[in-house]
């Protein structure tokens, strides 16, 4: 009988752990967390138990991702009709292939109140859809604050139109890749969304000099600008950019028509953390120095490829952003031939990339330039290691970029 009183009063402390403590300890963690749909059925079948917690934790129904899953359309539409998501503030399609303008259509029949409260929205790579379910979704999203379609070339004009005339919240828009949005629909992103603060117009081959300039006229408030592979703008849109004083982020990668000129107006983004003038080809040293002292505050700069650089912007860099530049790319840069002086250096070893470990001996070792010419590798292989506590790991890959370095210096010599 006390084995039987022991087993029972073991099983009471057991239902007690499930009923009540187990529930109290994942409303905290629910509430910091988030958690996948995989994740909360995982937590069902460990305890029945939870499931009242579950239900009761709003936060846990707030969000729903389909990314890259097969009848994302399908499965969306069955947890839209399910009463826990009825506030739902986050869906991500991302590269759920499968979903189409039907699905969004249906969605705006039968879910229309459950999307009220949507602020983000992710259907990149989702080419089905077209600016028929682009109307259909934005008509049942008002609160909209995101609004992520990469990778469309169905989606034109006629969908930002939709888009901008249901959800006037709108401060992140990514059309990456919708080739076939021109000056009409960037025009009208200018017009609607004054507070705009991130916008991505990567291969948006259609938009012109016009179409930029009504956005850096209107769209005072831009802290990120992604023009990626964007050949045809010219000085006369790049000047504009001054405009933009709160701009962090610039993507000009592939900026053919950029010059020195523009990127003097462009030095005037005091506030600039991140540059990319990759392919920039224009662009020379007198262009790059105007950078260096302008934006102050540049933590990345991409020169690679531009062959009208040199050493002597690495000069001005050093003076001017010793303090926080972390990362530096000249891969490519051919007429880098005379021999760095020793403060550039000294920005080098003391706050490039890697900081602490950068201080090594090893470096000693490395010649300058070939270490700048690996630097992405060594970084890729660093950022696996973790920076704290890995020095011997650290030292390791230093060896190996050494023997790298060494294998090209006869050829880099001859320059």
């Amino acid at each position: 009988m006390e084995k039987s009183g022991a087993t029972e009063g073991e099983w009471k402390k057991e239902d007690v752990w499930c009923r009540e403590t187990v529930p109290k300890v994942l409303k905290l963690v629910c509430s910091t967390l988030p958690l996948s749909q995989t994740h909360l059925v995982s937590l069902l079948l460990v305890s029945p138990s939870l499931h009242r917690t579950l239900l009761s934790c709003q936060p846990l129904w707030q969000s729903l991702t389909f990314r890259e899953l097969n009848n994302a359309g399908n499965r969306l539409l069955a947890s839209l009709s399910l009463p826990r998501y009825s506030s739902v503030k986050h869906i991500n399609l991302e590269f759920a292939r499968d979903v189409e303008d039907a699905h969004l259509i249906v969605i705006k029949e039968k879910c229309f109140n459950s999307l009220q409260s949507l602020e983000s929205l992710n259907l990149n790579g989702c080419q089905k859809i077209s600016d028929t379910g682009i109307e259909a979704i934005a008509s049942c999203c008002p609160k909209l604050e995101s609004f992520s379609i990469y990778w469309n070339v169905r989606v034109a004009d006629t969908g930002l139109l939709h888009i901008v005339r249901n959800c006037k919240r709108i401060i992140d828009l990514n059309i990456s890749g919708c080739k076939n949005i021109s000056d009409r629909g960037v025009q009208l992103v200018a017009d609607n969304y004054p507070e705009l603060e991130s916008l991505n117009l990567t291969r948006c081959v259609k938009v012109t000099d016009e179409g930029l300039k009504s956005l850096l006229h209107k769209c005072l408030l831009l802290q990120s600008l992604n023009l990626y592979a964007l050949s045809s703008f010219t000085d006369e849109a790049y000047q504009k950019i001054y405009l933009l004083s709160r701009l962090k982020f610039l993507d000009l990668c592939g900026a053919q028509n950029l010059s020195d000129e523009g990127l003097s107006c462009i030095s005037k983004c005091k506030n600039l953390v991140s540059l990319n003038l990759t392919w920039c080809v224009r662009v020379t040293d007198k262009g790059v120095m105007t950078i260096a002292e302008g934006c102050t505050s540049l933590e990345f700069l991409s020169l690679f490829g531009i062959i009208g650089v040199t050493d002597k912007c690495l000069e001005a860099l050093s003076k001017s952003c010793s303090n926080k530049i972390t990362t530096l790319d000249v891969n490519g840069l051919t007429n880098f031939k005379r021999k760095v002086n020793e403060s550039s250096l000294a920005l080098i070893k003391e706050h490039f990339l890697m900081m602490n470990i950068l201080r090594h001996p090893i470096w000693d070792e490395l010649p300058f330039l070939e270490v700048l010419s690996h630097i992405y590798s060594v970084r890729a292989a660093y950022d696996e290691v973790g920076q704290a506590g890995h020095v011997a790991d650290a030292e390791h890959l230093f060896r190996q970029l050494s023997i790298c370095c060494k294998l090209n210096l006869q050829a880099r010599e001859q320059l």
